[in-house]
């Protein structure tokens, strides 16, 4: 920078945006040699590094004296059911149910593809939930898949089925956009790992569900993405299409990523079935990234055993994937729970739990186990999202120096523009501090894990959608009951926590799912996938669909 002067009165004005505070005397002893410290910052701005640059630095969630269980292997039984006569029923059936009618003959993979590019056709225009629709490809893998079972093979419980996938996940010669207007035309070379992964299992590319701007709320250069129940009110984010699409029966499954909430909240709002898994459990190559300590993919589902045979699909370290780690993943559909210890939050049933909320943990209760109170230490949980701004704000970083940024649709103050410039004036020594203290928190839950075998509560619980994505801890969140609420707004990024939108309490009132999420031990998904199926079954509001489906 030409013509830089440092002053004193700079270095005070400074000090009130990083909150601390030094003596004149201090002031004056710096001026000497910032710039040479201002000097290598700039040399490093030249630099092009790619969004899909790593990080040296990787995160692991495992601590000292961890165990990875050795069970492995998937057992869903397929049930035998007639085929409906409806092709809103056969839309909304789960996995297992259209696997069986493929496997037996009684439905095509074509015949299903159609169904579905059917429904994209009519309900799309209204939800905005698919950026991009790839009929030709979904009818010729279709039809593969339908070869394939009149020579008597099968690809495994995803053979034949359509699903969508989320923008952000390269697909060779189709514009993958990341919702974001820089980058609206862009069409990669390649598949990322876990669209190869899908295909080698079966699995039909609808088309790519959308995605709010760079990972984050439900806006995206093509619109708002909408929520079926509601279509007044935004899908909240970010896997925003991959919820909507999945709740509406445009697809079969899809596919969302979370790095704080972006799997389990549209999921809250749109009633699907959300399965968060341990961090580095699935490959994440060829995906946009927003954090590398924090981004994991997960599927998103109208049911629980039907989140397991996805994740069965996705499961595996990648070489391309400096965050992944090998791990068996285990799920017996048939397993009961019975001795299983399930933890709560008594903070997170006070003030502000819905009556959906109680009358989940009192169907929990009803399940047989042990239900008990459990609490966290006194940390300062929501201090680690400065962690996610600055990585956010790296990642991105060449739309801020360049202005990009004001090319994006939203602009208001929780937006990623604004958190991208102001994440430029975090401490760089802060941020040191907040991985010791992530260090802490891993401690705070591993001990909350040995207490007990799972924690159930609201999605935003007290600490946990913060502390469970910076510990990596696995969760599942399903559908609980439903409430009567008026349009509800933007998600927003807080200072400490995200919000997920306040209720217009004005407006004509909706009825709309709530959930309750399952958080479990590392690495031990089928935990939590069991209870989830219990209380799936107690509660008894899954099979509901939007107004809008048929």
């Amino acid at each position: 920078m030409e013509n830089r002067t440092i002053t004193e009165a700079d270095i005070e004005a400074a000090e009130r945006l990083l909150g601390i505070a030094y003596s004149a005397r201090e002031r004056a002893q710096m001026i000497g040699n910032l710039d040479g410290q201002i000097e290598l910052a700039e040399e490093l701005r030249k630099v092009e590094l790619g969004n899909h640059t790593p990080m040296a630095l990787r995160f692991d969630p495992r601590l000292p004296g961890f165990e990875m269980s050795t069970a492995d292997g998937v057992s869903v039984e397929r049930p035998d059911m007639p085929l409906p006569d409806s092709d809103e029923d056969i839309a909304f059936a789960s996995l297992p149910e259209l696997g069986a009618w493929i496997a037996s003959g009684t439905l095509t993979s074509r015949r299903l593809t159609e169904i579905y590019l059917a429904r994209i056709e009519r309900l799309n225009p209204t939800l905005f939930c698919f950026a991009t629709v790839t009929p030709e490809i979904a009818l010729a893998q279709a039809d593969a898949m339908d070869a394939l079972t009149a020579e008597g093979k099968s690809l495994g419980p995803l053979h034949g089925i359509p699903y969508g996938v989320k923008d952000l996940f390269d697909t060779k010669d189709v514009v993958t956009g990341w919702g974001a207007e820089p980058y609206q035309s862009r069409v990669p070379d390649s598949d990322a790992r876990i669209v190869t992964l899908l295909r080698d299992a079966g699995a039909v590319l609808l088309g790519k569900t959308t995605l709010g701007a760079l990972a984050y709320g439900d806006i995206w250069y093509g619109g708002r993405t909408r929520n079926p129940w509601n279509t007044g009110e935004g899908s909240s984010g970010s896997s925003a299409g991959s919820a909507s699409a999945t709740a509406a029966g445009l697809c079969a499954f899809a596919i969302g990523t979370e790095t704080l909430g972006s799997i389990t909240s549209p999921s809250q709002r749109c009633g699907t079935t959300g399965l968060r898994p341990t961090f580095g459990r699935v490959s994440r190559a060829g995906g946009m990234t927003l954090c590398w300590s924090l981004d994991k993919v997960g599927p998103i589902c109208r049911g629980v055993t039907d989140t397991a045979l996805v994740l069965d699909a996705l499961n595996g370290a990648d070489m391309a994937d400096r965050g992944t780690i090998k791990a068996p993943f285990a799920f017996d559909a048939a397993k009961g729970i019975e001795g299983l210890k399930l933890g709560y939050l008594p903070e997170a049933f006070g003030d502000g739990a819905t009556e959906v909320d109680h009358a989940a943990l009192a169907a929990a209760r009803d399940l047989g186990i042990e239900v008990v109170e459990v609490s966290l230490p006194d940390l300062p949980y929501g201090s680690l999202m400065n962690t996610l701004f600055a990585e956010a704000a790296a990642a991105f970083e060449d739309l801020t120096l360049t202005g990009q940024d004001d090319t994006l649709t939203r602009q208001d103050e929780a937006a990623w523009p604004n958190s991208f410039r102001k994440a430029r004036f975090l401490s760089a020594v802060d941020h040191v501090q907040l991985d010791r203290l992530r260090y802490l928190v891993m401690q705070a839950l591993d001990g909350l894990f040995d207490e007990v075998d799972a924690l159930i509560g609201p999605y935003a619980t007290g600490p946990m959608l913060v502390a469970s994505n910076f510990t990596g801890h696995p969760c599942l969140h399903l559908r609980a009951g439903f409430d009567m609420l008026g349009s509800r707004g933007l998600t927003a990024l807080g200072s400490k926590n995200l919000v997920a939108g306040t209720v217009d309490e004005t407006a004509e009132r909706f009825r709309v799912p709530q959930g309750i999420s399952l958080w479990g031990r590392l690495f031990e998904e089928g935990t939590i996938l069991n209870l989830g199926q219990a209380l799936e079954a107690k509660l008894g509001v899954a099979a509901e669909r939007p107004p809008l489906a048929g």
